[in-house]
């Protein structure tokens, strides 16, 4: 049983609370969706119930939150998280290694060990070798080894003392292909089917996981705002999840696709484009894409086939292997420099880059260098060297738009997935460059902080700016997919 009353939990050197008001109840063996907008504490209930949130010198707890009357920490191995990014889960080279990782810090014996990695590996569908690199691997593919490690720590059903295990996972879809998210939506299917583990899932989106859990568990500001069977919360609560920012099943978006203006010509063309990090293992090779002026670009395509290292390699940050990119006229810069080509963003300096070519990275945190969140967004400005009141200014402005007022001076690290999401659009979108690239631009969002981000990226676009995005997301491809760079693994398919 897993049991909340009036729980809370405050980060060190934060004023707010992530979560407050907490009280509900987790029966054994049952399949709980956990719901709730952006920031809302969804994912700090599910580091807590691992057992990882640290101690008082890292947070201020109220409350209780216990698991068969104990405290979750002193139940490491009990319970499973799985989180968002599957590149940040592989910890070692094999897969078998990988698995047992956990196993070992446990002090579990070899004699238990591999058994369990067997069996953790057989529930998931991962049917590899253990000496099969994890490098090779796809990103369904990573996120199920991470579920394998996951489940090979648990106590086993029938182990002495009869616990349950329970498996918390963190929108575990929400960087994958359609590909991905079915072996891992069909992996927990499999995993859960005996009854004999809890689950607990946080997602945005209801639709992939309705039919597979028992309840909801929306979580509101200081309380939990609905509680109950699943069909039955859609069905009589639908205008308060809508409010908290649920993606409810069936309901559209309200955002019609933008009237696409005609488009002054490319931005940025690649010949026999060739990208990669080592010139001994491509990434893809021969591409020759056109980015239009004025619109939105949308890369596509599953998990590996390169569209990370492609948009990276569009904005200038990576350098081509092989072939080359070419900035169209109205991007180029008109000073001279010793190395500056300039129809190569190659040779741009950073500061060319900050206003012509802004680029947002599919990890958040890779490129947060401040300690809160208003330095984080004017650290750009400073570096064109706006004015003291004017960067204000503008911070202010970003700060609304992104509904991160309550959080000005909390640290970026801090912040839940889709606030640091929303924080690294905005430290971009300060600068206000002709060309913005963004990398999974929606994960981690709400029904109504998608909105408003996809209203941010058409407000930019009505500029005449334009817009580059890497997505697997439908709805963002339904109302921004002007212009499609459909990538397949082997190179470029459209």
């Amino acid at each position: 049983m897993i049991t909340a009353d009036d729980w809370g939990w405050r980060y060190a050197g934060r004023s707010s609370w992530a979560v407050r008001g907490a009280s509900l109840h987790i029966a054994d063996g049952e399949r709980v969706l956990l719901l709730g907008a952006s920031g809302s504490g969804k994912s700090t209930l599910l580091a807590a119930l691992a057992g990882v949130l640290g101690g008082a010198d890292e947070g201020t707890e109220t409350g209780r939150l216990l698991i068969d009357g104990k405290h979750p920490s002193r139940l490491r191995g009990r319970v499973g998280l799985v989180m968002q990014d599957p590149e940040s889960q592989v910890v070692l080279a094999r897969v078998g290694d990988d698995v047992a990782f956990g196993c070992e810090n446990l002090g579990m014996s070899p004699e238990q060990i591999w058994p369990r990695v067997h069996q953790a590996l057989d529930a998931v569908n991962l049917p590899l070798s253990l000496e099969h690199p994890t490098g090779a691997l796809s990103g369904g593919q990573k996120q199920r080894l991470a579920i394998a490690a996951a489940l090979a720590m648990q106590p086993a059903p029938g182990d002495p003392g009869g616990s349950t295990p329970i498996l918390c996972l963190d929108e575990p879809t929400a960087n994958l292909d359609p590909q991905g998210i079915r072996e891992v939506r069909d992996a927990i299917g499999r995993v859960v089917a005996d009854r004999r583990t809890t689950l607990v899932v946080v997602e945005h989106r209801i639709d992939l996981w309705a039919d597979l859990v028992d309840r909801i568990i929306v979580l509101g500001p200081g309380e939990v705002i609905a509680d109950g069977p699943a069909a039955q919360v859609l069905r009589d609560q639908t205008e308060t999840l809508l409010a908290a920012g649920v993606w409810v099943p069936g309901v559209p978006t309200g955002l019609d696709p933008r009237t696409t203006p005609a488009s002054p010509g490319p931005v940025l063309v690649t010949e026999h484009l060739r990208t990669g990090y080592e010139a001994s293992h491509p990434v893809s090779d021969d591409l020759r894409v056109a980015v239009p002026e004025g619109l939105s670009t949308v890369i596509t395509g599953p998990n590996g086939a390169g569209k990370s290292t492609l948009a990276l390699t569009l904005a200038g940050l990576l350098r081509p292997l092989g072939g080359k990119v070419i900035a169209g006229p109205s991007l180029r810069p008109t000073h001279r420099g010793r190395h500056l080509v300039p129809a190569d963003p190659h040779t741009w300096t950073s500061r060319d880059l900050l206003t012509r070519l802004g680029t947002v990275f599919q990890q958040p945190e890779h490129q947060f260098v401040e300690r809160s969140v208003r330095a984080e967004l004017a650290v750009g400005l400073r570096a064109l060297g706006w004015d003291t009141g004017r960067a204000q200014a503008r911070v202010d402005e970003l700060l609304s738009v992104l509904h991160l007022e309550a959080h000005a001076d909390a640290n970026p690290f801090t912040l839940s997935g889709g606030e640091q999401r929303r924080l690294s659009v905005g430290t971009v979108l300060a600068t206000s460059p002709q060309v913005i690239v963004l990398d999974e631009p929606t994960f981690g969002q709400d029904r109504n902080t998608w909105s408003d981000l996809v209203g941010l990226v058409r407000g930019i676009l009505d500029e005449g700016r334009t817009i580059v995005s890497v997505t697997h997301d439908r709805d963002y491809l339904d109302v921004l997919g002007e212009h499609e760079i459909s990538l397949t693994a082997e190179r470029i398919a459209a």
